[in-house]
């Protein structure tokens, strides 16, 4: 079972920056990412769908923090990072890391994993 956990949420006012990590990792078997992604899901809104990576650093982003989010794969350390820039109030949600791709266990087969989140807070 591939894990991931995500880090860096916190309080931050707006305008201000912070930078979210989500770690992959499986114990026992070799696994390999092809997709990792970042969801975020307000209070009282559904679960939406904000940045997205690829293995080969292709990148697509909500218009809604198009310029201001940055996401970015180290495949090395099978880790995605995201970096909020210029934050605005309605930011604020939990935010969730997905991650996809093969695992050995120890056939190859596919693995589509979620982090628990990590909370993000921006006051205006």
């Amino acid at each position: 079972q591939v894990q991931l956990v995500e880090s860096g949420g916190g309080l931050v006012q707006a305008g201000g920056s912070l930078r979210l990590s989500c770690a992959a990792s499986e114990a026992r078997f070799s696994f390999w990412i092809n997709n990792m992604d970042w969801y975020r899901q307000g209070p009282g809104k559904q679960r939406e769908l904000v940045a997205s990576v690829t293995g080969h650093g292709s990148t697509n982003y909500d218009d809604s923090v198009k310029d201001r989010f940055t996401i970015s794969m180290d495949n090395a350390k099978k880790t995605a990072y995201l970096q909020m820039d210029s934050l605005k109030p309605e930011d604020t949600a939990d935010y969730y890391c997905n991650a996809r791709g093969q695992v050995a266990d120890p056939y190859i087969r596919p693995f589509d994993s979620w982090g628990q989140g990590t909370q993000v807070t921006v006051s205006s």
